[in-house]
């Protein structure tokens, strides 16, 4: 049956079309186009931030951080249990060794038990915004502060909230807040810092391009077709978050008082909208039967073969990724598809 209400859609509604015509018609489709430049600034203003650095993909991004930051073999960075993978693999990328910390009852990661998983190898701390959650920011920065360590936010799910860390890195998937289709930008204040990273996404040429590289860096570099779409997203930014937080509030609204169904807390921006459910296999199920289509949460990284460890059982990640799940969340949905969604649950858990 073809899915009426996907998990998530592009909300393609400005200039984007525009822009790309544009592109096109200039002749400057690569990463030298100019367009790359336009988005990288008009997405660091809008998050007060000085530099962007637009590249590939969102995990592009965080491989591109923490190499300017100089992690590599030896080196640990802390990283959430309750997170999808690319984030984990990004310090995998590097050499170093991914450290990781359970969540708390928002799915961000645990700031109290940060300072326990320190060591003298660890350099980095990478929170993780959770569905558009904001980690306790000032928290995390002041363990960071104490350890002499960086931190790297992974906004990947969080555009709109402002970053506070050393880099933070969004990704710009079909499936985000704003997209490109595919592709991610790292924002930081530290003009060094933006200025490896854009060495490095660019195959650490010299300024001569002699083909002489005096480093192993990467082709992470983004089309300004890419560009295009994610500057004209960027324009559009705050009335899409707007739409979503309309989205937000009709669904808290409408399942309140479901039973079976345990809301999470408030999100600071909207990516996806996540609850638990206690007979979650039947339930998505009984949607899919009815053209919804929805998604699990993530699997701790404990869970996953190439970092497996026996104990995640015990993780209250675990806890979590046995009966969470999210619905969809894009801007395009309206108000007669949520309430065609939000009736649906409520028939399956008998709540009329």
């Amino acid at each position: 049956m073809p899915i009426k209400y996907p998990v998530s859609r592009p909300a393609l509604g400005g200039k984007e079309l525009e822009y790309l015509t544009a592109t096109v018609e200039d002749g400057w489709i690569s990463s030298q186009g100019p367009m790359v430049q336009r988005f990288e600034r008009a997405f660091a203003d809008y998050n007060l931030v000085a530099h962007g650095v637009a590249c590939s993909s969102g995990t592009a991004a965080l491989t591109l951080a923490l190499r300017a930051l100089g992690v590599g073999p030896g080196d640990e960075v802390i990283v959430p249990e309750f997170t999808m993978v690319a984030t984990a693999w990004a310090v995998t990328y590097t050499g170093a060794t991914p450290v990781f910390v359970d969540c708390g009852d928002d799915l961000n990661i645990d700031v109290s038990r940060i300072e326990e998983k320190i060591t003298p190898r660890t350099k980095v701390i990478m929170p993780v915004h959770i569905y558009g959650r904001r980690c306790d920011m000032d928290a995390i920065m002041d363990i960071a502060f104490q350890y002499n360590l960086k931190v790297v936010e992974d906004s990947a799910e969080a555009h709109g909230v402002r970053p506070v860390g050393d880099i933070a890195c969004y990704s710009l998937f079909a499936n985000k807040i704003i997209t490109a289709g595919e592709g991610g930008i790292c924002l930081t204040d530290d003009p060094k810092l933006a200025e490896q990273m854009a060495h490095l996404r660019a195959m650490a040429f010299t300024k001569d391009h002699s083909f002489l590289h005096k480093k192993v860096a990467y082709n992470y570099r983004m089309t300004a077709m890419q560009a295009a779409v994610a500057l004209a997203q960027t324009e559009r930014i705050d009335e899409i978050l707007e739409t979503r937080r309309r989205i937000e509030k009709r669904y808290d609204e409408g399942l309140a008082d479901v039973p079976g169904i345990t809301l999470m807390p408030p999100r600071d921006v909207l990516w996806m909208y996540d609850l638990r459910a206690e007979r979650r296999a039947e339930l998505q199920e009984f949607l899919a039967g009815h053209s919804i289509e929805t998604r699990l949460f993530f699997k701790p990284m404990s869970r996953q073969p190439m970092y497996f460890h026996p104990d995640w059982p015990s993780l209250k990640a675990s806890e979590f990724a046995e009966d969470g799940l999210y619905l969809p969340t894009h801007s395009d949905l309206t108000a007669a598809d949520q309430d065609f969604i939000i009736g649906r649950i409520r028939a399956f858990c008998g709540a009329g």
